[in-house]
């Protein structure tokens, strides 16, 4: 399994840097993974069993369907919590729910958010909110090992890899961990188009570009290509470029990629305008504000 140290060391075999998302943007797997594997059990470790439908609703919201779309589970699992206080069924259901402020501050403490720092807390502080949240964490990861698979990628994305393929140097950018991403890119046999394979154990997306790439590449040479608003903040906090894959329009977003927006990149016109327009269609797609509200 991949580490930091592999991203520290990665020294420039091509003139441009791409990094890519994976679930929801390689992948068909966001919708599997949240629908099937994460709801059921936070409805189940949570108590909100007499208040399912709201809660699937709030964590579909987060996970899926808004500008936090593709966040960490952690900080995740609080907002949709703190949606569901909001709600006036869930309110009068009487139903506890569970303050989780100790998972507040964990989250807070500028720790890499994953199984394996939360397992040392909990080995440090001897927490049982943080251990009933890490049987939680586990139990999703047992659920998506179990559930996902068969998950062929998005039409046009392996032949974008393909065509990029010698001409820039690739990385797997992701907040899943890293065993369940090197399950996926193996089994559809397009692992071997990336450098690396970096997820959750390794840092946050912005980490990881800092690391691969900060200070070895040209910053208008690097270009992230995510499904999620958090993709295109790594982006920016590392000066790099940004190419949205839209929710709902996944392989229309490939070809784009492959027919016309990765030439724009290594021409060097893809910044400005260009991207802009991309960037503006797959914002409009991404509300900040529940439709309950």
């Amino acid at each position: 399994m991949a580490s930091k140290q592999d991203l520290i060391d990665l020294q420039p075999a091509e003139e441009y840097f791409v990094g890519i998302d994976s679930d929801g943007c390689a992948f068909p797997t966001m919708e599997l993974k949240h629908k099937e594997c994460f709801i059921p059990n936070i409805v189940q470790y949570f108590g909100l069993q007499s208040v399912s439908k709201y809660a699937r609703e709030a964590a579909e919201f987060v996970n899926l369907y808004s500008k936090w779309r593709g966040i960490n589970r952690f900080p995740a699992l609080l907002m949709a919590l703190d949606l569901l206080r909001e709600r006036p069924e869930v309110i009068a259901s009487g139903v506890e729910l569970p303050a989780l402020n100790e998972l507040r501050k964990w989250v807070d403490s500028g720790v890499a958010l994953g199984n394996p720092t939360l397992t040392a807390e909990v080995e440090t502080n001897g927490s049982a909110e943080l251990k009933h949240v890490l049987e939680w964490s586990t139990a999703v990861n047992a659920s998506v090992d179990w559930m996902v698979h068969g998950c062929n990628p998005f039409s046009w994305v392996r032949e974008s890899l393909r065509k990029m393929k010698g001409k820039a140097d690739m990385l797997v950018v992701s907040a899943t961990p890293v065993p369940a991403l090197e399950k996926e890119w193996n089994e559809h046999d397009i692992a071997s188009y990336v450098r690396v394979i970096a997820g959750q154990e390794m840092g946050s997306k912005k980490e990881h570009l800092q690391m691969a790439a900060g200070g070895k590449y040209d910053p208008q040479k690097v270009l992230m290509i995510g499904d999620a608003p958090g993709d295109m903040r790594a982006a920016r906090a590392n000066n790099a470029l940004f190419f949205p894959i839209n929710p709902g329009s996944e392989e229309a977003s490939w070809k784009v990629l492959h027919d016309e927006a990765f030439d724009h990149f290594v021409a060097g016109d893809y910044a400005g305008d260009y991207e802009a327009a991309l960037i503006g269609k797959f914002e409009a797609l991404l509300p900040d504000t529940p439709p309950w509200k």
